[in-house]
């Protein structure tokens, strides 16, 4: 299905895995559009711009209540994002937010800080990266989806002729590792997403420290539909995602849905104890037939195929047990610093835990 939104055209989809739609929905969301922010100073004028003229005109055509607001979240910037964010605030209280983390404690962090600073007052909550390569106009769409019945909207890619072609093809990789490894993922979504209350409540309820938002709100469940976009190039500053980065992103959401590496790497023991036992055959066979095996060369390369494949075995395997022992540790997540505008009385360093409301009904 196609929806129109400032001058652009948007595919919308169900998504294939999960069930239609129960009810259409009738009352009016309030809706948060929350922003991770780390050392965004140049964009973040431009963004808010944009962001601003997208909920003035959902408000305007009454598809979402007058009380919704943006949310920004800064995690630990060091140049002055955070003084542009207040300056935001203080201009326009009622529509703008902020949060202050203490410290930089990772984009998948900063999103659930947002995330469970409005879970109590808002219906739907879009996040949004502050560089405005996921297009704002996408925002209408979702909400549309989020009418008929839809809990959770994936701002999906048409495609990726924005990147280059080194990046294409290892998001292509990691997309299909992911399927191959058994991990829920939607192909060519990042963060870009709409979520209802009773979807938000669901998230909040996971607590893991290692977190892989990608993989996580497909595992909730409920309805599920997609809306295309095409993605465009960052406004201004400079990513927040090298390849190192993207690499440990990968590897992050591969462990922590997948145990398959560690059956793998099982597996292949198993494969090289019956190549050892055919070899050992093969050499008793030669001895006994009265012919030396001669040279060291085929003994190097066993010792040093075995060798590799044990340390990569043992690099696998203490993946795993590092991720057990952030876990078992059981630190916060983040800690919040300060707060301003919508959500300044959300200040806290003792705001309570957010707690799941098993009351509250939900259209």
């Amino acid at each position: 299905m196609a929806h129109t939104g400032e001058d652009h055209i948007y595919l919308t989809a169900p998504l294939d895995t999960h069930r239609p739609p129960v009810t259409r929905r009738t009352e009016i969301p309030v809706l948060c559009i929350v922003v991770p922010c780390l050392n965004e100073e140049a964009a973040l004028p431009l963004s808010h711009r944009c962001l601003s003229a997208v909920l003035n005109s959902l408000k305007t055509a009454g598809k979402v209540s007058g009380e919704s607001y943006i949310l920004y979240v800064d995690d630990g910037s060091t140049d002055s994002t955070w003084e542009v964010i207040a300056s935001l605030a203080k201009s326009c209280k009622s529509d703008v937010g902020g949060l202050r983390l203490s410290a930089n404690a990772g984009h998948q962090n900063a999103l659930v800080a947002g995330i469970e600073a409005v879970v109590a007052d808002t219906d739907i909550v879009v996040t949004i990266d502050a560089d405005l390569q996921d297009d704002p106009w996408a925002i209408a769409p979702m909400v549309e989806e989020y009418m008929k019945g839809y809990d959770i909207v994936y701002g999906v890619r048409a495609d990726r002729t924005s990147d280059s072609r080194a990046k294409r093809g290892l998001a292509h990789i990691h997309y299909k590792l992911m399927e191959l490894l058994g991990a829920r993922t939607v192909y060519n979504h990042g963060d870009y997403r709409l979520m209802s209350h009773r979807a938000i409540e669901s998230l909040c309820s996971y607590e893991e420290r290692n977190l892989y938002l990608r993989g996580i709100v497909p595992m909730l469940g409920f309805a599920q539909s997609k809306v295309y976009f095409t993605r465009a190039q960052r406004v201004a500053g400079k990513t927040k995602y090298p390849l190192g980065r993207m690499f440990n992103f990968a590897a992050d959401g591969i462990t922590s849905f997948s145990v398959r590496p560690v059956r793998m790497v099982f597996v292949t023991g198993v494969i090289f104890l019956l190549i050892a036992f055919a070899i050992l055959i093969y050499v008793l066979i030669r001895y006994l037939s009265g012919h030396t095996i001669e040279g060291w060369s085929s003994l190097m390369v066993s010792v040093w195929l075995c060798s590799g494949v044990l340390l990569m075995a043992l690099g696998v395997t203490g993946e795993y047990i590092g991720k057990i022992y952030t876990e078992v540790k059981h630190r916060p997540r983040y800690h919040l610093e300060q707060s301003v505008g919508r959500v300044a009385d959300a200040d806290a360093t003792d705001r309570p835990k957010w707690q799941p409301n098993l009351q509250r009904q939900y259209p």
